[in-house]
């Protein structure tokens, strides 16, 4: 029997080593994988208790993978309670009454928490007032309760460089506010009634969720902003602090244990592409974003004069 080349065996050798190396990365790399999907996932994949937190930040507008995100918190037993972070100056008044709802769905299954960062105001505090305790910082500004409506006007720019635009409609309120057209006094009336039952319900809403008489929340909404110790004061925010004394307030109240996790339940968030346009170009801001927007807004911001 012819003997077998030293080189080949090396080569044979190496190859046996290779197989083993290349064997043992790949488990390591899936051992590393798994350990971190664990521990990002967090006791949501483990089926163990936690408690839930969302957050609603920026802009205020429609967000239906947020109300499915909550519609799976509020049926998760394993979710004990739900913590909204909200940072916001309002929005749409629909998007922000669609989360005020899903919110008070949420708290029909366990307790719901609102937790108001640098602001929390119009329609992001509307949003609040679906939570069960309201928490906000000494400097959060919040409150701003009311609902506008407003469009560009450039019919007297369109006089001034001659130019002139026809409207046909079926009826004089039709287009209403329309920017190439001077508001009407009767136009007017129709969005002014437009603004007030919109406001009304706003109003409404509050003094049902908040320790207020209607006649007190009225006082309170003629559209000014409160600092958080403020709104303490007036009955808008029920205390300051941040998430430890809403854990604290869960365990002295519901029975949250504080050991439980906290874990982010945000829905993944993909941007339309003329938002990531507007973002790019001018930054996103509560004016920029309302941009994007048509329709009623309950949303607080410095006038521009």
């Amino acid at each position: 029997m012819a003997a077998v080349p030293p080189t080949r065996l090396h080569r044979e050798r190496l190859k046996r080593q290779l197989r083993i190396w290349r064997f043992g990365a790949l488990f390591a790399a899936a051992a590393a994988l798994a350990a971190v999907l664990y521990s990002v996932a967090g006791p949501v994949a483990r089926g163990g208790d936690h408690v839930a937190r969302v957050h609603v930040e920026g802009f205020i507008r429609d967000d239906r993978a947020l109300r499915r995100r909550l519609e799976e918190i509020a049926a998760d037993d394993r979710a004990r309670a739900l913590l909204v972070a909200i940072d916001s100056s309002g929005g749409s008044a629909a998007a922000a009454e669609a989360l005020y709802t899903a919110l008070r769905k949420v708290g029909t299954a366990k307790p719901v928490v609102a937790l108001m960062g640098g602001k929390a105001a119009s329609g992001a505090y509307l949003v609040a007032v679906g939570a069960d305790r309201i928490f906000a910082r000494n400097a959060t500004l919040t409150g701003s309760i009311g609902v506008i409506l407003q469009a560009p006007q450039v019919a007297g720019l369109l006089e001034t460089l001659g130019v002139g635009v026809e409207v046909v409609r079926s009826g004089p309120l039709k287009t209403v506010p329309n920017p190439v057209e001077r508001l009407t006094p009767a136009g007017r009336a129709a969005a002014q009634a437009l603004v007030e039952e919109i406001f009304s319900m706003f109003v409404d809403m509050v003094a049902e969720r908040r320790p207020l008489s209607r006649g007190e929340v009225l006082a309170l909404a003629d559209g000014r902003v409160f600092t958080g110790r403020s709104a303490v004061g007036n009955g808008l925010v029920d205390a300051i602090g941040g998430e430890a004394a809403a854990r604290d307030w869960l365990a002295g109240t519901h029975g949250v244990e504080r050991r439980l996790a906290t874990v982010d339940r945000d829905p993944e968030r993909d941007s339309g592409w003329l938002e990531r346009i507007a973002g790019r170009l001018f930054g996103q801001s509560t004016v920029t974003e309302g941009l994007l927007l048509d329709g009623l807004v309950a949303v607080w911001h410095p006038a521009f004069r």
